[in-house]
C-alpha cells in the first residue's frame, strides 16, 4: 500500500502481520485524521474468524498506549472481510500522533488535532483550477477559445455563441450547466458558511498571487461567469457544451477539431424536449431543471457580491429572476445530450432545483411570494428519492440531496421549518436503516459516483445537526466523511493527494495524470461500483496489476488504475461539493479561529483582541525598548526564539526579564533553517529527521533557561508547509504563524533590500489602513515583529511600537496573550 509509516512502527506491523501482503486482518481509519471533541471510529476486518475483545491507541513515537477500548459487536461479513467490528476511541481526546491496535492489526499512523482538516478545502481547489476551461492556470496556456456553435435553438444552429470559460465536467471536456451550477452553488456557499477556513493565494485567474479575495470566491465567480455566458438574454439557456464525441481519446485540454467546425463545439440550447444528435435520445420534459441551477447560484452570487461589486451583482440578481421564470414556464426536467454513447446524466427530479431556486429569491428578495413557492415545491419532493434504495440511474436524482429544504428552513419559523428537518431525519433514517447493519455504517449505494453521493449525504447530515441541535446521526455523518478518506475496505483515500504521504489516487482516469504526467492533486474519484456494473461496462481495461485486488469483492470493485473511468475518475461537482463539506469540518475543528497549511495565523475574528508576537534569531538591540513599551502599556506579549538565541550569552538577562514579566516564550527553529522553497512551498529543504532533530536542540535550549512548557511553535523565516506543521504537531507542537495582510513584518528590511525595504513610518500607516479598510479589523490577529532587526536597518519600528499600541488601544482594541486569542 502507499502510505508510510516511522520504521518503528513498520517494523511492528511487519512483525505482527508479516506485512501487508501476508496480513488477514487490518485496521481501516480516516487517514487524514479526527478531531479532539469528534466522533473517532476505525473500522477492524479480516479474512480470517475470530474477532478482537478489545484495541489499544498507542502513540505513534513512544509506542506507549494511551486509551484501551472494547471492540463494538461482530457485525459480520462485509465485501472482501468475513468478519468486521468497529473500534470507537472517541472518548480519547488527547492531540498527537498515534495508531490502533487490535490483535495482530495494525493501522497507519494518524493524528488527532483540531487542524486535521485545516487547509483541505483550499487543497481541493487546486483540481477544479486544474478543471479550468478558457484560460487554464495549471498549464498557464488557454483551450477551447472557439465555443461555440448552438443546436436546437431558436437561432439558426450553427450560429456562433461565446461560450468561452467554466470548468471541464470530468476527465472528459464536456461542460454541463447541470453539474457547473451546482458546483458554482456548493463554493459559494461554503464562502458564506465557512470564510474565515480559506486562504488567498491566487488570482482570479487562477494563478499565484493573492488579490485581497479569498479563493474559494474566486473560482466560484469563475463558475459565475459562465454561466452568465450560458444565460445570456431574457429567454435564452443553454444547457451543455460539446457531447460525448469528446471520448476521443485521451489529451491535453486544447482546440478540439472533431465536431464538424473546425475547432468550435456545439451548445445545446435548453428546447424543454427530447435531444441527441445521434441514435440516441434524451428524456428531457421542460427546463426547469437547469433553470432552478441557474437561479440559486446567480442569487446567491448576488447576495454575496452586492457590496463589493454592485453592477455585476445586480446582473446575477436579474439573471436569476429570468432564470427563475424559465422554470416556471417549462417545468420538467432537462437531460444532457449525447450522440455516440447511451450514457447521460439522466436527471428525473426537477422540483428540488425550483424550490431552491424560490428559497434563495425569497433570501434575496425579501418577498413572501417565493416562500410560499419554495414551499409547494417542498411538498412535491420531501425525501430524495435514492435514499435508502439499493440502486439508480446515472445521476437520476440530482443534485443527490435536496438543497432546498436546507435553503428554506434556514429562513423559516415554526411548523414550517420542523417539518422540513423532518423530511432530512426521515432520509437519514432510511439509509441508517441498511448503513447499522455494517461495520463501515455503509448505507450509500454503489452506483457510478458513489462519492459524490457519500459527499452530498454527509452534509445532509450535517444540516441537520446544525437546523435540529439533534446529534444523533453523527457517527453516520462521520462515516462517511471517514469513507472518503480512507476508512473503506481498501484502505485508500479517495481524494488525489489527501492526505500527503497517504495511500490516495495516484493514477487516475486523468488525461493530465495519463497522457502529460501532471498530479491530479485534490480531485475526488467516483468511487467504488458495484461489480456487476463493472463488468457490465464497456471499453475498461486495467493497465496494471491491481494493487487492491485482496480487497474486490462480490459486492463492489475500486481501482486505482487509469483504465478503469468508473470508480477512478475525477468529477469537478464532486469535488466541489467535498469542499464544503470539508471546510465544514475544518470550521469545527478551528472554531473561529483560522488555518493556513496546518498553522494557525488568526484567532477568533468576532473579538476585538489580538497579541503581538515577537521573533529573533542573531539580533536583539529592540529587546529592552520592546520590554519597557509593554511593561509601560501593561500588555503581554509572545516571544518565539531559536536555539541559538536561547544559547547566547549575552540574551540571557533579557530572556530571564521576560521570562518574569510573564511573557510567553517559545521555539523558533534551532539554526533558522528554512524548511521549504520560497517559490515551490510544496518543495521540502529539509529531511523529517533534520526538522525533529532542529526542533529537539531549538526545545533543548528553551529548557536550560528554565521554560517547561511551549506548546506553540513558529517557524523559522516564518514560513513553512504542511509537513512541517505535521511533523510539529508529531512533536507535541501547533504551530502558529503571523497573520498577513499588515506589513508589520516587513520591519526586518533595511535600505540595501530596493524595493522590498519598507520604513516604520510605512509600516505604521499600513497597519492601521489595513485595520481600518477590512471587515473584521485586526480582530484575532497575531501581530508579528522582530526584537532585533540587521544594523543597516537605522529606522527601528520598534520605536513606533508605543504610539502603535495607544492607537490601537484607542480603536477598542484589547492586547491579548496567545493562550486568550488562540482558545
Amino acid at each position: 500500500m502507499k502510505y508510510t509509516r516511522p520504521f518503528v512502527l513498520y517494523l511492528l506491523c511487519w512483525l505482527l502481520s508479516f506485512s501487508d501482503s501476508y496480513a488477514q486482518s487490518w485496521v481501516r481509519i480516516n487517514q487524514l485524521g479526527y478531531l479532539p471533541g469528534g466522533v473517532k471510529n476505525a473500522v477492524w476486518g479480516t479474512k480470517a474468524d475470530q474477532a478482537p475483545s478489545q484495541f489499544q491507541l498507542r502513540e505513534a513515537t513512544t509506542h506507549k498506549i494511551v486509551f484501551t477500548g472494547k471492540a463494538s459487536k461482530p457485525f459480520g461479513a462485509y465485501g472482501p472481510f468475513t468478519q468486521t467490528c468497529r473500534l470507537d476511541f472517541g472518548a480519547f481526546k488527547g492531540p498527537g500522533s498515534y495508531y490502533l491496535e487490535a490483535g495482530t492489526a495494525v493501522s497507519p499512523v494518524f493524528r488527532i488535532a483540531d487542524n486535521v482538516y485545516a487547509s483541505t478545502a483550499d487543497f481541493l481547489l487546486r483540481y477544479m483550477r486544474q478543471q479550468r476551461s478558457g484560460f487554464n492556470p495549471f498549464l498557464k496556456d488557454s483551450c477551447h477559445t472557439h465555443d461555440g456553435y448552438t443546436m436546437y435553438g431558436p437561432m439558426p444552429d450553427s450560429t456562433h455563441i461565446d461560450v468561452v470559460g467554466g470548468w471541464h465536467d470530468a476527465s472528459d471536456y464536456l461542460q454541463y450547466v447541470t453539474t457547473s451550477a451546482n458546483a458554482t452553488l456548493h463554493l459559494l456557499m461554503a464562502y458564506r458558511d465557512f470564510p474565515q477556513v480559506f486562504g488567498d493565494k491566487y488570482a482570479a485567474n487562477g494563478l499565484p498571487g493573492a488579490n485581497h479575495v479569498k479563493d474559494v470566491l474566486d473560482e466560484a465567480r469563475w463558475g459565475l461567469d459562465w454561466l452568465l455566458k450560458m444565460h445570456p438574454q431574457e429567454n435564452y439557456m443553454f444547457n451543455q457544451v460539446a457531447d460525448d464525441r469528446d471520448h476521443h481519446g485521451m489529451r491535453l485540454p486544447a482546440e478540439d477539431d472533431f465536431y464538424g467546425k473546425g475547432f468550435e463545439r456545439p451548445v445545446y440550447f435548453c428546447s424543454g424536449k427530447p435531444q441527441g444528435l445521434g441514435k440516441y435520445k434524451n428524456k428531457t420534459t421542460g427546463v426547469a431543471s437547469t433553470a432552478g441551477k441557474f437561479s440559486s447560484a446567480f442569487s446567491l452570487g448576488y447576495a454575496l457580491l452586492k457590496d463589493a461589486d454592485p453592477a455585476y451583482a445586480q446582473l446575477l440578481k436579474t439573471r436569476a429572476l429570468s432564470a427563475w421564470q424559465m422554470g416556471r414556464q417549462q417545468p420538467g426536467v432537462c437531460q444532457t445530450a449525447s450522440v455516440l454513447s447511451p450514457y447521460i446524466y439522466a436527471e428525473d427530479n426537477w422540483t428540488d432545483d425550483m424550490e431552491l431556486a424560490a428559497a434563495a429569491l425569497y433570501n434575496t428578495t425579501s418577498d413572501t411570494a417565493y416562500q410560499h413557492a419554495a414551499w409547494d415545491y417542498a411538498q412535491q419532493e420531501k425525501v430524495t428519492p435514492w435514499l435508502g434504495a439499493d440502486t439508480a440511474n446515472h445521476y437520476q436524482w440530482y443534485p443527490f440531496i435536496n438543497l432546498g429544504h436546507y435553503a428554506l428552513a434556514t429562513h423559516s419559523k415554526g411548523t414550517t421549518r420542523q417539518q422540513l428537518i423532518q423530511y432530512y431525519k426521515t432520509g437519514i433514517e432510511s439509509v441508517w436503516k441498511c448503513a447499522r447493519q455494517n461495520a463501515f455504517y455503509r448505507g450509500i449505494p454503489f452506483i457510478w459516483c458513489s462519492n459524490n453521493l457519500t459527499t452530498a449525504f454527509a452534509i445532509q447530515c450535517y444540516w441537520y445537526r446544525q437546523l435540529s441541535g439533534d446529534a444523533a446521526f453523527s457517527a453516520l455523518e462521520q462515516a462517511n466523511t471517514d469513507w472518503l478518506l480512507g476508512c473503506n475496505p481498501w484502505g485508500t483515500s479517495m481524494i488525489g493527494g489527501l492526505p500527503a504521504g497517504g495511500d490516495t489516487p495516484e493514477d487516475p482516469h486523468s488525461s493530465f495524470s495519463v497522457v502529460g504526467h501532471y498530479r491530479v492533486d485534490g480531485g475526488l474519484v467516483d468511487g467504488p461500483v458495484y461489480t456487476n456494473i463493472y463488468k457490465n461496462l464497456i471499453g475498461i481495461k486495467l493497465s496494471k496489476p491491481d494493487e487492491y485486488a485482496a480487497f474486490q469483492s462480490n459486492l463492489a470493485v475500486y481501482h486505482d488504475d487509469a483504465g478503469d473511468y468508473s470508480t477512478n475518475e475525477p468529477t469537478m461537482d464532486g469535488t466541489a461539493s467535498l469542499v464544503y463539506l470539508l471546510a465544514a469540518k475544518a470550521s469545527e475543528g478551528a472554531g473561529k479561529r483560522q488555518y493556513d497549511h496546518g498553522g494557525i495565523i488568526r484567532g477568533d475574528s468576532s473579538r476585538k483582541q489580538l497579541v503581538l508576537v515577537f521573533t529573533g534569531d542573531e539580533f536583539a538591540d529592540g529587546g529592552t525598548a520592546i520590554r519597557n513599551t509593554l511593561r509601560q502599556q501593561k500588555v503581554p506579549g509572545a516571544f518565539f526564539f531559536t536555539g541559538k538565541f536561547y544559547r547566547n550569552p549575552s540574551m540571557q538577562t533579557l530572556i530571564q526579564q521576560l521570562k518574569a514579566d510573564g511573557h510567553y516564550l517559545g521555539g523558533h527553529g534551532d539554526q533558522h533553517l528554512l524548511y521549504c522553497d520560497w517559490q515551490q512551498r510544496d518543495s521540502l529543504l529539509v529531511t523529517k529527521t533534520q526538522f525533529v532533530d532542529d526542533l529537539s536542540a531549538n526545545y533543548a535550549a528553551i529548557k536550560k533557561v528554565g521554560i517547561t512548557t511551549a506548546p506553540w511553535f513558529l517557524p523559522a523565516f516564518e514560513w513553512y508547509n504542511d509537513s512541517i506543521a505535521a511533523w510539529a504537531s508529531a512533536a507535541g507542537l501547533q504551530l502558529v504563524n503571523f497573520t498577513p495582510g499588515t506589513g508589520s513584518n516587513a520591519d526586518y528590511t533595511y535600505p540595501e533590500m530596493g524595493k522590498k525595504y519598507r520604513s516604520s513610518e510605512e509600516i505604521y500607516r499600513s497597519v492601521l489602513q489595513y485595520e481600518s479598510s477590512h471587515a473584521g479589523g485586526l480582530n484575532g490577529f497575531l501581530l508579528l515583529l522582530h526584537i532585533g532587526t540587521d544594523p543597516r536597518r537605522s529606522d527601528k519600528f520598534y520605536n513606533k511600537l508605543p504610539a502603535l499600541i495607544v492607537a490601537l488601544k484607542s480603536k477598542g482594541y484589547h492586547f491579548a496573550t496567545l493562550a486568550e486569542v488562540l482558545k
